[in-house]
């Protein structure tokens, strides 16, 4: 009996010496896997990492338990920024934020992290998210050098499973192997401390909202165009006629922004019209009617550089494109006036008839220089102008919207009184608008609030009129 307890002791002993082979070899699939493909060289403007979950467990997993890791290096720039410009799943049902780890390395002291709302749906076992199509750049316009980003590689110009791109299942590791801190130890760790980085479930966004707080990387972004934005270079007025330019509008970094980042429209002259650029950014398409319509707005009372004297128009409007059954809802500063009339002033105005003037205006005179937020609702057969809240004026009957309009931003000139370089730049932190109802300025701003909470840039629920 002695000899039988030695042998089971070796046998166990050979057993437990053997697991870690063992379990080595006969490891449970991972729940899920993450694909990636490089869209840009090394060395960019913009990073374009494109990614796909895939479901790889035998349950159906939803998509807003699910979190993204892209991890990079951030070569001493101070701020990154991130936009979707295309998912089968939705932008509208992507968030995000970029984040400098607590343990960094030399190729992953940031990182993107993804994450998705209910509205993104779910995933059957062996099904696939679609395609994310992400930019990563600089608000400041500087170039990206990718060969020390972890999760970059050249060669994945098709889809294929990285692990150097990790993902998250209710906060839980699943997939990719994260970073290796300089003690030796991995970032997990660090990451399950800090709860609060790991996102938590979100609700779908609420039907009738568009929102935009313009993170961009440049007049030409593709996410810009397929977020229902169009930068104008058509010729016509007002102002200074065909001198639209785009070379003045960009979205620098700006630490008085909720976000960091905002649209300047600048628009520049010596006083002729050959070196006169205006400046403007307009919906793409006319899908808005009633409801309310909110933007924050830096107004400037004096030129960025420059003489100061110009009547320049700093604007947000509405506008219909059908003359017949015109409609156009303006809010115009003016900070050394116009028209024959003195500034600062600031105009809001509703339209019935372009071609007669047909209008009722109201005038507020006073300087609107610094931050603003400005809102127009419109609903039951009434159009009411706010400035932070402040009700200016209303309007109704046949000065109310008749037929969908777009939404503009633009500076320009009214005339160019004197010669002498000089350029004057506004600057919108964000657009918010919903569909049919009247909101206040609080219920905006909780709105727009909750969005910058859940890393959200850019959602649009609203019904196509």
């Amino acid at each position: 009996m002695f000899k039988t307890l030695l042998l089971v002791s070796a046998v166990a002993a050979g057993g437990l010496a053997l697991y870690p082979e063992w379990r080595a070899a006969h490891q449970a699939p991972p729940q899920l896997t993450v694909r990636y493909k490089a869209g840009s060289p090394a060395t960019a403007s913009v990073a374009q990492p494109w990614l796909e979950v895939v479901n790889t467990s035998d349950k159906r997993v939803r998509l807003s338990d699910v979190s993204i890791r892209y991890y990079f290096s951030g070569d001493g720039a101070s701020s990154y920024a991130f936009n979707c410009v295309k998912a089968a799943v939705g932008c509208s049902n992507i968030a995000g934020e970029t984040v400098a780890p607590a343990d960094p390395t030399p190729t992953a002291d940031r990182y993107l992290q993804i994450s998705f709302t209910t509205g993104a749906g779910s995933l059957a076992p062996g099904a696939k998210s679609g395609a994310i199509e992400l930019q990563l750049y600089r608000p400041d316009g500087k170039k990206l050098d990718q060969l020390d980003d972890r999760s970059f590689n050249a060669a994945d110009t098709t889809f294929q499973a990285s692990r150097t791109v990790t993902a998250y299942l209710r906060g839980a590791h699943v997939w990719g192997d994260e970073p290796t801190g300089p003690t030796g130890s991995t970032g997990h760790a660090a990451a399950s401390a800090r709860s609060s980085s790991v996102p938590r479930p979100r609700p779908a966004h609420p039907c009738g909202i568009v929102f935009d707080d313009f993170h961009y990387s440049g007049p030409h972004d593709p996410a810009l165009h397929a977020h229902g934005w169009l930068v104008r270079t058509s010729p016509g007025g007002p102002g200074i006629h065909d001198t639209w330019s785009a070379a003045g509008v960009s979205f620098p970094a700006e630490k008085t922004a909720a976000g960091g980042q905002v649209l300047q429209l600048r628009a520049s002259t010596d006083g002729t019209k050959a070196s006169t650029k205006q400046a403007e950014v307009q919906s793409s398409g006319t899908h808005f009617l009633t409801g309310t319509y909110a933007a924050r707005i830096y107004f400037n009372d004096k030129p960025t550089s420059g003489r100061n004297g110009d009547h320049v128009n700093e604007s947000f409007y509405t506008i219909s494109p059908n003359n017949s059954r015109y409609s156009e809802l303006d809010n115009e500063y003016m900070p050394n006036g116009g028209w024959g009339a003195p500034g600062p002033k600031l105009d809001t105005t509703s339209w019935y008839s372009a071609d007669t003037g047909d209008r009722v205006t109201h005038k507020l005179v006073s300087s609107l220089q610094g931050w603003h937020t400005m809102m127009i609702t419109a609903v039951d057969g009434v159009a009411t102008y706010s400035v932070d809240g402040h009700k200016l004026f209303s309007s109704g009957g046949r000065y109310f919207p008749r037929q969908n309009m777009s939404i503009n931003f633009n500076t320009w000139f009214v005339d160019l009184p004197f010669t002498g370089p000089r350029s004057w730049d506004m600057q919108v932190n964000w657009f918010y608008y919903k569909a049919d109802k009247a909101q206040s300025l609080e219920d905006v701003q909780k709105a727009v609030k909750g969005l910058y909470g859940s890393g959200t840039h850019y959602i649009n629920t609203a019904p196509k009129h």
